[in-house]
């Protein structure tokens, strides 16, 4: 069930491809305008990915980011049902497809893939850069809107990425309750902001209406026990830096963490965690300080000191969205 160590690597070097004979610059250029594009408000009839050199320029960009958090997400509800395999998928929005390498990294084999979007240029792209990976080659691009009107096919799994930013608050409900009467199991990943962790509050009260369980990140299904306004829940997942984020973002650093939201909720029988790390461990001398999530329906600090023995130990390995305890250690 676990990534090969290889699904990233290959989604760069196959990224890197497609922006030989662009120049970097153009590259750097075209990524800088879609992201200003992006924080503005554009209809999803009104693709902002234009042509190739576009698509190219933000896949390479935005893919590894993407396919680390979706993965991430991925893992953490794999965990919550561990003899589940997806028999098939539907990408909503999925552009050039990273959703669909987290899922073929996160359960081995081949299945049937659908994925939805309306930027004919990026379904394109997502098509030819699935050739690479052996599990997507058969997968099925078909242009569609994203909105009130979008009808979807029975499935297994459906995933929603850093797409309800982009819907007017009516289509990102029917998109929700679209996908809730569609699939056994739903994971949506939106960014980890303020707004995009309220998004994600809004498809999770959904999908627990609709009659499913969370299985991930939260270790309950009741309310979230955030108060409105004072924080959000959000998690990071390590992305190595390629030299286009460098020219983009300028710095020297290998690597960035995206920041992300998500809730992963299914009909299946699913044993969620029985907390969740929600911040980054604090390592002090001979203690570790762990901000948790619990089932209890509460944020919690807890202390881990040496005299807790393994379980000291793995807190000081426990990193931020992990489960806890460890399995094994409940």
């Amino acid at each position: 069930m676990n990534a090969p160590a290889s699904a990233a690597d290959t989604l760069r070097s196959t990224l890197a491809g497609v922006l030989d004979g662009l120049p970097p610059r153009q590259a750097a250029s075209a990524v800088e305008r879609l992201i200003a594009n992006y924080r503005g408000d554009t209809p999803t009839n009104a693709p902002i990915l234009r042509d190739r050199a576009d698509v190219a320029a933000y896949a390479a960009y935005r893919m590894p980011a993407t396919f680390e958090a979706v993965r991430a997400a991925l893992e953490a509800f794999a965990d919550a049902v561990p003899e589940w395999v997806p028999g098939s998928h539907v990408d909503i929005g999925g552009g050039t497809g990273a959703a669909t390498w987290a899922v073929a990294a996160t359960w081995d084999g081949a299945r049937p893939v659908t994925v939805l979007d309306w930027a004919e240029p990026a379904l394109a792209l997502g098509r030819e850069i699935a050739g690479s990976h052996p599990a997507l080659r058969d997968a099925e691009w078909r242009r569609a809107r994203i909105g009130a009107a979008l009808e979807l096919p029975s499935t297994d799994l459906v995933t929603v990425s850093y797409v309800l930013n982009e819907l007017a608050e009516t289509d990102r409900a029917a998109l929700v309750d679209a996908a809730a009467a569609a699939a056994r199991s739903v994971v949506i990943v939106e960014a980890g902001t303020p707004a995009g962790y309220e998004r994600i509050i809004e498809a999770r009260d959904r999908l627990i209406a609709a009659g499913f369980r969370v299985a991930a990140p939260c270790p309950h299904s009741a309310p979230c026990p955030i108060v409105p306004g004072t924080d959000w829940c959000h998690f990071a997942a390590r992305v190595s830096r390629s030299s286009l984020h460098r020219q983009v973002k300028g710095g020297s650093l290998a690597y960035e963490d995206e920041k992300f939201s998500y809730v992963a909720a299914t009909r299946l029988p699913a044993e969620p965690a029985p907390a969740r790390v929600v911040r980054r461990p604090q390592i002090r001398k001979g203690q570790v300080l762990l901000d948790l999530c619990e089932a209890g329906e509460q944020l919690r600090r807890t202390t881990v000191t040496k005299r807790h023995g393994d379980l000291y130990k793995a807190a000081r390995d426990a990193e931020w969205g992990d489960a806890w305890p460890p399995l094994g250690d409940e």
